[in-house]
């Protein structure tokens, strides 16, 4: 089996597919659905039909309509998106970013939209094929260059899944000088504590032909900070671990597909995105001759260290810290607007929800608080 066989079930669509993809993704009328529900006025979308029907290579859709979608959610739902750290970057170099992950479509969209904004090359997406429940979605993720993540398969399977997935993405890294996003863990942080999967990086380190610190050097990982100042679907995601908690809630595909969309149409406020260094930079002196595991548990810590370091933190972490341990430490980072403002979000996640109003105060301030009270473990 050559190459392009064994990754052709995951990898993105290439230039040559692009526009029958195209055009079966027009033929399908739940797209067109979806293209009510983003854009509303018809003659807006038979311009953007139009305008799909003419791409011919994936360079063409991203800078034109998946810019022009990205520009559209930026503008009418945030506050402004900004990033730090892209100035240590190398644009002629592939990176694997490794992020914190809050929002299923925004944290690579936004990622993808800054680094191509600041000279860079647009970068593959790990998505989960949990999340193809329609023919468009995969059509629209592999247009734009995503790549699959197989879930849900027997163990015998996803052995084999994921060492094909960690060739992929190190091929991609190393010969392709392709850079690549991946979540630091499977499914968004649903109560602010951004940590690390070691099993992750046990697929990663699958396809390392090389010494240790040889093959983490080779990814060139950078890890990444995404920092939303109001937190999207902030208000489901603490319903959805009290219903986990209380009644053992198994999410569906409607709840995955309900939380894309609101991930999109919900205010966001500011929003940050901060790059760090390349991790390999602080294991120069690792030895090499301890178990596999525990150096893996190692740069899982430091990934999370520098996410939580760099972590952008707003008012509204502050004032959820305060609240939640009856303090005013932090009084000086925010306003009594911004107070008043964070407990008319607690008070609309209260109203919504309806039962266990404790808990549901407790969980919410939980999820703004967490990034302060994990910054807070490190001196740096």
């Amino acid at each position: 089996m050559n190459q392009t066989d064994a990754y052709s079930d995951i990898r993105p669509y290439n230039d040559s597919e692009v526009s029958h993809k195209i055009k079966e993704l027009l033929a399908d009328p739940v797209f067109d659905r979806v293209l009510l529900n983003l854009y509303k006025d018809p003659k807006t979308i038979t311009m953007i039909r139009h305008q799909l029907s003419q791409v011919k290579t994936v360079e063409q859709l991203q800078l034109g309509f998946v810019k022009g979608m990205v520009e559209m959610i930026i503008d009418t739902t945030t506050d402004g998106l900004t990033c730090s750290g892209m100035e240590r970057l190398d644009k002629n170099t592939a990176y694997l970013f490794i992020s914190n992950h809050r929002d299923i479509i925004l944290d690579s969209a936004f990622l993808n939209y800054l680094n191509i904004q600041n000279g860079m090359k647009a970068t593959q997406i790990a998505i989960g094929d949990n999340l193809f429940v329609y023919p468009w979605i995969t059509h629209a993720v592999k247009l734009n260059r995503s790549f699959v993540v197989k879930r849900n398969i027997a163990v015998r399977e996803l052995l084999k899944s994921s060492h094909i997935l960690s060739e992929y993405i190190r091929k991609t890294i190393r010969d392709d000088n392709t850079s690549i996003w991946i979540a630091q863990k499977e499914g968004r942080t649903k109560d602010g504590n951004d940590n690390t999967q070691q099993g992750l990086l046990k697929m990663l380190h699958m396809s390392n032909k090389n010494g240790f610190l040889n093959g983490i050097t080779e990814l060139n990982i950078i890890p990444v900070s995404i920092s939303y100042e109001i937190e999207p679907c902030g208000i489901s995601k603490v319903h959805e671990t009290l219903q986990k908690d209380k009644d053992g809630f198994l999410k569906t595909t409607k709840d995955d597909l309900k939380s894309m969309a609101l991930g999109v149409k919900n205010q966001k406020g500011r929003v940050h995105f901060s790059y760090g260094k390349p991790i390999h930079t602080f294991l120069k002196n690792i030895d090499e001759t301890r178990p596999t595991n525990d150096l893996l548990q190692d740069v899982a810590e430091l990934i999370d260290k520098r996410i939580h370091c760099n972590f952008k933190l707003w008012p509204n972490n502050y004032v959820a810290f305060d609240l939640l341990n009856g303090s005013n430490i932090y009084s000086e980072q925010y306003s009594e607007t911004d107070k008043s403002r964070f407990e008319g979000l607690i008070k609309e996640a209260i109203d919504c929800i309806g039962d266990h109003e404790g808990e549901v105060r407790e969980r919410f301030l939980k999820l703004y608080a967490t990034p302060v009270i994990n910054a807070n473990k490190y001196d740096s």
